[in-house]
């Protein structure tokens, strides 16, 4: 009876599910840290979001224009192809009516800044779900589960799969919940968005979840202070923000930037899901997005693995 105790190993899957589960649990049990998660991005698409008119920088009010010079007729239209309107024998000038929408399309692909910065915000939450991977293996370590843990017959890749895979499905959670609530305070989708798209957002999450949380909980692993993890988001998070197209195109950003964003990560995961949701789809991009994050993926998922493994053996 002890020899086949010993030779008992539970399987892969078996192992993965009960970690995965309990990892889940514990999050969910702790509804003030969920609730921070999404009210952080929910504020800055309320208020950054919403407060920033970047079209209204550019629209004129018709109320405030210079004197109306009376003219006959109903409408002159100049050499220059620029319409004149008359209402009751007075003109006003319709130049700049729509230059905002213009230069917002021209510039942004849309016509208001808050649908294009709350894509951003769901690119925003889905690095700090998976950059917070690595403080839930320091808690364990701390409190002598991850010790246990280890002493089982349970494979030490599950162990490490299942805090990959937690941080994974809390940052698409996370997300659809940012999605949902942008689409009620006004997100703009485009005419070839469908729900199919939603699978394509889906995707392109779990392939940046993936890296980044393979490589943070390398990090992470060895460690018993708290301090960490979180010194390294804190000196991460808001550099890899700013880089990228999150709030602002890369084509308008200073010439010594654009080489950072076009290879920031997090660029290609925001440029995906607007393709997918708020601007006219455009395939060779799309494509374009998802082999970079499937490579970045592929690569740090490898060396965060590889090193996760041998930090957790010593």
């Amino acid at each position: 009876m002890n020899s086949k105790t010993n030779e008992y190993h539970p399987s892969f899957i078996r192992g993965l599910w009960a970690l995965t589960y309990r990892e889940l649990k514990k999050w969910l049990n702790d509804p003030i840290m969920l609730v921070m998660f999404i009210l952080q991005p929910l504020i800055w698409m309320g208020l950054l979001g919403k407060s920033i008119n970047i079209q209204g920088l550019f629209s004129v009010d018709s109320t405030n224009l210079p004197s109306q010079i009376p003219i006959p007729g109903n409408a002159i239209i100049y050499p220059s192809g620029i319409s004149q309107v008359i209402l009751n024998g007075t003109w006003f000038s319709q130049m700049f009516t729509n230059i905002g929408i213009n230069i917002m399309q021209e510039a942004f692909g849309v016509t208001d800044y808050f649908s294009y910065m709350a894509i951003g915000m769901v690119s925003m939450i889905v690095v700090t779900a998976t950059m917070f991977s690595g403080m839930s293996i320091v808690w364990d370590r701390r409190l002598g589960f991850l010790d246990k843990v280890i002493s089982t017959p349970v494979s030490r890749v599950a162990i490490i799969f299942s805090k990959i895979l937690n941080s994974t499905l809390r940052a698409i959670f996370q997300a659809s919940v940012i999605l949902a609530l942008a689409y009620i305070l006004g997100l703009q989708l485009s005419p070839t968005f469908t729900l199919f798209n939603i699978l394509g957002i889906y995707i392109a999450i779990f392939l940046l979840s993936i890296g980044l949380s393979s490589i943070f909980l390398a990090v992470s692993i060895r460690t018993t202070k708290m301090e960490r993890p979180m010194q390294i988001v804190n000196l991460i998070i808001m550099p890899l923000m700013f880089t990228s197209n999150i709030f602002f195109p890369i084509s308008m950003m200073p010439k010594w930037l654009q080489p950072i964003a076009s290879i920031n990560p997090l660029t290609y995961l925001t440029d995906a899901i607007r393709q997918l949701t708020i601007l006219p789809l455009n395939l060779s991009i799309l494509i374009l997005d998802f082999i970079y994050l499937s490579i970045f993926a592929i690569i740090l998922a490898t060396i965060g693995l590889i090193l996760s493994w041998k930090y957790l053996t010593k």
